[in-house]
């Protein structure tokens, strides 16, 4: 493809994510010469092929599908640390507490891995971000050879192929775009093909050209692409910098059944009690599992529901008086919330209510926090991305939905988590989530997908 050819130009790469991570560069510079755009603006340059799917209950494929696209177990205990880390600093920089929270860990990874592959080779812009990333820690040097980013893009595309669903049943899809903007301010603007390429073939990233300074139209169309792959669930707007370049986005979009599907003819009116002691008249599932596992911590009872393609929805209720912010203030806690404490095996009452909520998160300054800091200055070397020109992050959001039913669960926007099943007496527990309560999804490679806080189902 074509490279920037303005050295003077300082640019900034804004990440933005609803449900997505956008990417934005924007440029300064003193040239104010204008001239006419191309009017095949917003069309795809590269369209993306998805991997095959296959049925929800076939294991064979299933299997098949993974020995084919193997992901060293170094690099998910990588992709957990990540989450666990950003969960807690992302808690810790909000706002307020006592209000709905949901994020997606692995729609972050996506995107800052992908900005990532566009960093000078061994610069400290490229440095933070593995670091952040776990990379090159996570990659097995002995098995594997190849640039840290090339070994990135490798695991990210072999991850991808493992989680991909799209069967009868559920859902599961990551969706990459880049748009990319080939004239600011009457000057030409050029890309590295490498990283384009890299971005379709192991991110499966579409490309779109379009104009920015049409803001009317570009935003419509970036706001289209986002609601097409959520399935309508997230529908932003944009405001683009005079000078923007490039934007890339992240998305995922997860749905799927339970196992054990809520009778809706069970589901009745009860109390659900808010952090201030206040009371809601919600619509409450009930549903009896006989036999089923569940854990026991300290001031917490975890348990989960089984999801057709082989993933779970892991539900963490507080003892009464503790706050569910209080076992996430750390990332060693959210570790320990959601592998450790005692298991046991016997019934397990289900009381819980229908919920839905969208949240927005700030990202930029969670990432300062965990050591990101080049990448957001004037000293960012994105030179993967344009070798003359000077680009830096000024911005990252996420935006995601949730909704939990009789059926199943649908979010847009995973962690190892073990329930063993081991010969210990029968024993019962209620998991009855009338307060706050913590839940998680993962994926059937037990990838941490989403984590959140349901502080008010009816918010």
């Amino acid at each position: 493809m074509k490279i920037f050819k303005s050295p003077n130009w300082h640019k900034t790469l804004a990440l933005l994510l609803p449900f997505a991570l956008l990417l934005g560069v924007t440029v300064s510079c003193n040239n104010n010469s204008e001239s006419d755009k191309g009017s095949n603006k917003g069309h795809a340059l590269l369209d993306v092929i998805y991997p095959e799917t296959y049925a929800f209950d076939d294991f064979d494929k299933e299997v098949e599908n993974r020995e084919d696209h193997p992901v060293q177990p170094s690099f998910l205990t990588a992709l957990d640390e990540f989450a666990y880390r950003s969960t807690a600093a992302l808690l810790l920089a909000q706002d307020e507490e006592q209000k709905n929270f949901n994020y997606s860990p692995l729609s972050l990874y996506f995107a800052l891995a992908l900005a990532s592959t566009g960093a000078g080779e061994n610069s400290k812009t490229q440095a933070e971000l593995f670091d952040v990333l776990g990379v090159p820690h996570s990659f097995d040097s002995s098995t594997q050879a190849g640039t840290s980013a090339a070994l990135l893009s490798t695991e990210l595309h072999n991850l991808y192929q493992q989680i991909y669903r799209k069967n009868e049943i559920a859902q599961i899809k990551i969706a990459n775009s880049l748009w990319l903007d080939d004239e600011v301010a009457g000057q030409e603007v050029l890309y590295n093909d490498e990283f384009v390429q890299n971005a379709a073939q192991n991110f499966y990233a579409s490309v779109h050209n379009v104009d920015f300074s049409d803001e009317e139209n570009t935003s419509a169309a970036m706001s289209a692409w986002v609601s097409e792959q959520t399935n309508g669930k997230i529908e932003p707007t944009f405001e683009f910098d005079p000078l923007q370049v490039l934007s890339i986005f992240n998305t995922v979009y997860f749905y799927d059944q339970w196992v054990n599907r809520f009778d809706e003819s069970a589901t009745v009116k009860d109390s659900f009690y808010l952090s201030d002691g206040s009371e809601l008249k919600l619509d409450f599932m009930r549903q009896n599992l006989s036999s089923a596992a569940f854990t026991r911590g300290e001031n917490y009872t975890r348990s989960y529901l089984p999801l057709k393609n082989n993933g779970q929805m892991i539900f963490v209720l507080p003892d009464e008086g503790i706050a569910p912010s209080e076992l996430m203030d750390s990332a060693e806690n959210i570790e320990k919330l959601l592998t450790e404490g005692t298991d046991f095996h016997g019934e397990v009452v289900w009381k819980m209510p229908k919920f839905s909520f969208d949240t927005k998160v700030e990202m930029k300054e969670t990432l300062q926090a965990l050591g990101v800091t080049a990448a957001f200055s004037g000293e960012a070397d994105f030179t993967g991305i344009s070798e003359q020109t000077e680009l830096f992050i000024n911005d990252i959001q996420q935006e995601t939905h949730i909704a939990v039913d009789e059926n199943g669960v649908e979010a847009a926007a995973f962690t190892q988590v073990n329930f063993a099943t081991t010969a210990l007496p029968l024993e019962r527990v209620e998991m009855t989530l009338d307060r706050p309560f913590i839940f998680a999804i993962t994926a059937a490679n037990a990838s941490l997908l989403f984590i959140g806080i349901c502080e008010n189902p009816a918010d």
